[in-house]
């Protein structure tokens, strides 16, 4: 039976996995996924129900590349900067993106949370260059006008749900 309701959902997380320190990492990804990045107090509570000291996992967290820190937002947009994608332009899609989310290369997520936009190094859809995802959809042959009508097309959606 769960103690700590705000942790409820962690505590069914480690009961999967056994509660294996060897599992830390699967727990991990499990964490991100439902909180889409690692909250401080979640892994805090986390080092504690596992006997890892925080500083291992925070080690862990912040060594690979897909664990996040940081909050995200509702649509995560991957643009790859691979040589295929960046040599058929994926950065004029991306300072695209940036100019209409308003964001830059040290703000990551809207104010909204609706949106986080991050590079890549690679998609693994070179023939498709240049490519984004937005939440693992793969958008493929994009330019800076296709990218923003993705965007919009999004937005509406939104507010279409927010409004029905």
């Amino acid at each position: 039976m769960c103690q700590n309701h705000n942790y409820c959902n962690i505590d069914e997380i480690l009961e999967r996995y056994g509660n294996r320190k060897s599992a830390l990492i699967a727990v991990l990804q499990e964490i991100q996924n439902t909180y889409k990045y690692l909250p401080e107090d979640v892994l805090e509570y986390l080092s504690k129900k596992m006997e890892i000291t925080t500083s291992k996992i925070f080690s862990v967290a912040t060594f690979y590349e897909n664990f996040s820190l940081e909050p995200k937002g509702r649509y995560i947009i991957k643009i790859c900067d691979g040589t295929a994608c960046h040599v058929r332009k994926s950065i004029p899609i991306l300072n695209a993106l940036r100019k209409e989310l308003g964001l830059s290369e040290s703000k990551h997520s809207t104010d909204d949370m609706l949106f986080t936009l991050e590079t890549v190094s690679c998609l693994g859809a070179c023939g498709l260059a240049p490519v984004i995802t937005i939440n693992d959809k793969v958008y493929a042959k994009m330019t800076p006008e296709s990218a923003i009508e993705v965007i919009s097309g999004i937005r509406k959606e939104h507010s279409d749900e927010n409004q029905g």
